[in-house]
């Protein structure tokens, strides 16, 4: 099947002239600094490449979602994990509970202008005690009157430090463990809202931080949906959060292949090129066949859930498989490299480090495993949101 019309390919191109020429030049700087600055999402905005599957009437574009694809394979080739994370998470992540969940007033204050660049959003589940166990979240939210009063902290947060917006995720009932969760939006300026920023092994130019909640009060307004509804909103939208995922970890591992075939093209070793040893080239070919494979189930499960078919399973293995293949092809690829794969010079070691938090983040490989295991043994069919 053709997934990529005439008029995907002309996005692709015009969106990897404007990373050349805005974005790429100042991705080091942004490494070395650790956060990116305001106007670059402005940037973004005012391409359009935040507003791609969002309606129209809100600024966004309404096109299918082999254009976010297309954004998360071109980012990847900007070789910097962090801000590509960052470009994510607002537009992926903060704005697609928004516009899913969020009422007319809520899309008005936070998606418009949010699909503009003009603000920046993340979103908040992740705990110090809790990561992939959504329903263990103990960030309360206590209704006193028409407002909440919040108190907990999160963490690992992308964008958690530099946002104008939370989406966080907060316990409004106590007794009850998935039934008792809710979504809703926190201005950073909000009186007890603070941020740390985090030191990270890789996505160095991404602000992640841990956020705390004393005392914040929050008009019950702000609320996203249904109270109590948040957790099935959180498991309706992993879907495509793990596919996103999958797609950057096939793209990172298809960037670091041309990247390394373009260098043993150049390096001469015992009087040649050392893409002419053949245990190198039967590497490459290795490589090369598991990043096709890969490639194609992707694009087959995000097909699939263009259609609106039930692809928790699916995005979990892609997920799975598509990290997975990332770590391990940036690994051979840097080896190929020798001792300049080693050097921040060199754009492996970067992508060596970045690639690693692709099995960790957005659930873990091993609940990656528990999900794909428990549809295929128990036969669990994740519920969907009452709202």
């Amino acid at each position: 099947m053709k997934y990529f019309t005439e008029e995907h390919q002309l996005f692709r191109q015009s969106m990897r002239d404007f990373l050349a020429k805005e974005i790429i030049p100042h991705i080091d700087q942004w490494e070395a600094q650790g956060f990116i600055p305001k106007d670059i999402y402005k940037k973004f905005g005012e391409m359009g490449y935040f507003g791609l599957a969002f309606p129209e009437k809100y600024g966004g574009l309404n096109l299918d979602h082999f254009y976010a694809i297309i954004m998360s394979e071109e980012l990847a080739r900007v070789n910097s994990g962090g801000f590509g994370a960052a470009m994510g998470s607002h537009s992926s992540l903060a704005l697609v509970h928004i516009n899913a969940e969020g009422n007319e007033e809520q899309k008005q204050r936070y998606l418009v202008p949010g699909i503009k660049g003009d603000i920046i959003g993340c979103l908040a589940i992740t705990e110090p005690f809790g990561g992939s166990d959504v329903a263990a979240i103990r960030t309360t939210a206590v209704k006193d009157g028409d407002h909440y009063i919040i108190n907990g902290s999160k963490t690992f947060i992308t964008n958690g430090v530099y946002s104008d917006f939370i989406v966080a995720a907060v316990r409004t009932n106590p007794d009850s463990k998935s039934g008792g969760i809710s979504m809703i939006v926190i201005d950073r300026d909000t009186p007890g809202v603070s941020a740390t920023k985090l030191d990270k092994l890789g996505w160095r130019a991404s602000d992640t931080g841990e956020i705390a909640f004393d005392n914040v009060k929050v008009p019950a307004e702000n609320l996203l949906g249904d109270e109590n509804q948040g957790f099935y909103y959180i498991m309706q939208h992993f879907a495509l959060e793990r596919l996103m995922m999958a797609v950057g970890g096939v793209a990172t591992a298809d960037y670091a292949l041309e990247v390394t075939l373009q260098y043993m093209s150049e390096r001469e070793a015992f009087g040649r090129k050392i893409n002419r040893f053949q245990a190198l080239r039967h590497r490459i070919a290795q490589m090369a066949s598991e990043i096709e494979m890969n490639k194609q189930f992707v694009y087959t499960i995000a097909h699939r859930y263009e259609q609106g078919d039930y692809v928790v399973k699916e995005a979990a293995m892609a997920k799975l498989l598509g990290t997975q293949l990332s770590d391990k092809v940036v690994y051979d690829c840097l080896q190929m490299f020798g001792g300049y794969g080693f050097m921040e010079d060199y754009p492996l070691a970067r992508m060596y480090r970045d690639s690693r938090l692709g099995t960790i983040g957005g659930g873990t490989s091993e609940i990656m495993c528990e999900i794909i295991s428990k549809m295929m043994i128990d036969s669990k069919a994740y519920e969907k949101a009452a709202h």
